[in-house]
């Protein structure tokens, strides 16, 4: 059996708010930490049938740039759930809700731009 490390290091600022997250996993072609804005991580609990999870974001995220992290990781979540189950009309639904929700953002933005 083989181990695997996945190493995440955030720097927070005075108000421990994240300034900066780096990330570097093990067997990586990159030789030296990435830098992120964003990340989500979840971990399913098993015994107590419970997700948990850290979601942490740097100032220099940008809302539109939060609009495409949610969009693309809501369509990797449904290509998961696709290879975990098989259920295409699941996979579907998800994979449209991500739609709706990128193009209702789009509009949003449309209209923020239109008055100002």
């Amino acid at each position: 059996m083989t181990d695997s490390t996945i190493r995440i290091d955030v720097q927070l600022d005075h108000d421990k708010i994240p300034s900066q997250i780096f990330w570097q996993a093990a067997g990586s072609t990159a030789d030296e930490p990435q830098k992120a804005k964003a990340m989500l991580l979840a971990f399913w609990d098993g015994a107590d049938k419970t997700a948990m999870r850290v979601d942490l974001w740097t100032k220099e995220m940008m809302v539109d740039e939060m609009a495409d992290f949610y969009y693309q990781t809501l369509m990797t979540m449904a290509d998961t759930y696709q290879r975990a189950t098989r259920n295409e009309v699941l996979v579907n639904d998800m994979k449209q809700f991500a739609r709706d929700f990128y193009n209702k953002f789009k509009d949003q933005q449309m209209k923020e731009n239109a008055v100002k």
